[in-house]
């Protein structure tokens, strides 16, 4: 009898696991078909056709999912000084509860890249990069999102933000004079705006950027853990719960100017990066990054669920 209890107290011992997380729903399958749509217009570069064809096609998708959507319109100058069109989508979720906790800000950039200036080839930087992991990941996770909001009674307050010309910023090949802040100029634009207006009190926000690829790494993004650090243990913390520990490792990236760097500097708005960063090459990025290679072949249904399934658990 003796001997029959201690096996059943080891048996209960070695089988002790860490207690379980409910698994927010998300679908990977419908974000690979809403990147797969992105990717269907063609290379999004700003003042293109695709470009515009893509955002009304966004705006259209909020809708049927009860935002109500605004598009900020404005210009911002581009690395040679030019004036750019913006064109800022954002879709805005209310609460059920009058009540709720203030509003959480998503985003992500849904413009590509004009150039493919990381190609090894001079002959290939003119190129328009695809953009199926640098653009458009970001922006399918956050229409599943958007669906799975419809679906549910609304917690809380929610604004997904698709930021346009993230990605335009000074090519490799320019020899003229360097300007600064050629990055990101959409949430630049948003974030005046903001401190402008007086615009809604944000909890935090989230960045979602080049989260689809089968190897991805989203390691702890410097100025995040400057601006954010709590919300960025928040995150990382419920990451390790869900089991992407792995993926959401606990190492420290450098500070990566993103639409996240100009939330907390302009807006004063607590905001998190989840971006791949790749230790393995001198850019810190990816080595498709602003190449031709920027397509489908980069996207992973299962990073997809893992990032999908982290920023719904914070809503």
């Amino acid at each position: 009898m003796l001997g029959c209890l201690v096996m059943l107290v080891g048996l209960v011992s070695c089988n002790k696991k860490a207690p379980m997380v409910d698994r927010p729903a998300f679908s990977s399958d419908s974000a690979y078909v809403f990147i797969e749509r992105q990717m269907a217009f063609g290379p999004r570069v700003p003042n293109s056709a695709a470009h515009m064809q893509c955002a009304v096609w966004l705006i259209e998708q909020l809708r049927s999912y009860g935002a109500e959507v605004e598009l900020q319109k404005g210009y911002m100058p581009d690395y040679r000084g030019n004036m750019q069109q913006i064109y800022n989508i954002i879709g805005h979720f209310a609460a059920a509860d009058s009540s709720a906790r203030p509003r959480i800000l998503l985003g992500a950039h849904y413009d590509t890249r004009p150039w493919c200036d990381e190609e090894p080839q001079y002959s290939d930087r003119y190129y328009n990069v695809p953009g199926a992991n640098d653009g458009a990941s970001g922006v399918g996770v956050l229409l599943e999102v958007a669906r799975q909001l419809s679906l549910g009674e609304r917690r809380t307050p929610v604004d997904i933000i698709f930021f346009d010309c993230e990605d335009g910023g000074t090519p490799r090949f320019f020899t003229g004079e360097e300007r600064e802040d050629t990055w990101c100029l959409g949430s630049q634009l948003w974030a005046t705006n903001h401190v402008q207006k007086a615009g809604p009190a944000y909890q935090f926000g989230i960045i979602l950027d080049m989260v689809g690829a089968p190897d991805a790494s989203f390691p702890k993004e410097m100025f995040s853990t400057q601006y954010a650090a709590n919300y960025q243990q928040q995150i990382w913390r419920m990451a390790e719960q869900l089991g992407y520990g792995a993926m959401f490792t606990t190492q420290q990236s450098y500070p990566i100017t993103d639409d996240h760097y100009y939330i907390n500097t302009l807006a004063g708005i607590p905001c998190v990066d989840i971006i791949h960063y790749d230790i393995r090459n001198a850019t810190g990025f990816p080595a498709w990054w602003h190449t031709r290679q920027d397509d489908m072949r980069n996207i992973s249904r299962s990073t997809l669920q893992a990032v999908g399934e982290v920023v719904m658990s914070q809503l």
